[in-house]
């Protein structure tokens, strides 16, 4: 009688230490499923964003970084370069970035890193002054260059990385 009570004991243990081991494999795939999804690639696309056609994403994120594509001042309905020279070139490239920005939960405040393709230095302290109307307060890091040309004759590009703590 003992024994079979003892075979039973083993059982039940044996039966319990199986069902725990399924339970504990579920909850750990579970949390690396979970880590694995915060840093899935997630295509940014906004509505108000200009539609060239053009083979590039305006953003992606990764996790909480978003990588934004070179922006030019494209007018977004239309999808040309608005008139206006750097200044309003600069003002819409910006403008189509914060969209970026907004569709993936960020905005300026969260950009920390700026690289920026300018045709003329000529036009740099110009360009300067509409940037720090979107920057107030601790600008992201920058770099400028001057570039021989860029896509349809633009003045500016602007290419951003951004991070949400």
């Amino acid at each position: 009688m003992s024994s079979n009570r003892i075979r039973v004991g083993f059982i039940l243990a044996g039966f319990t230490g199986l069902i725990l081991g399924i339970l504990a494999t579920m909850i750990l795939q579970s949390i690396v499923s979970a880590q694995q999804s915060g840093n899935r690639r997630l295509v940014i696309r906004p509505e108000k964003s200009p539609k060239t056609g053009l083979p590039f994403s305006p953003g992606i994120l990764v996790g909480n970084t978003l990588y934004v594509s070179g922006h030019l001042g494209r007018d977004p309905v239309t999808a040309k370069l608005v008139s206006g020279g750097i200044e309003a070139e600069t003002r819409q490239a910006l403008t189509n970035i914060g969209e970026v920005l907004k569709a993936a939960g960020m905005d300026f405040k969260d950009v920390v890193s700026v690289t920026a393709y300018i045709t003329s230095f000529e036009d740099f302290a110009k360009f300067n002054q509409v940037y720090g109307e979107f920057f107030l307060s601790d600008p992201p890091a920058r770099a400028t260059v001057q570039v021989a040309a860029l896509n349809d004759g633009a003045r500016i590009e602007l290419q951003m990385i951004a991070v949400k703590p």
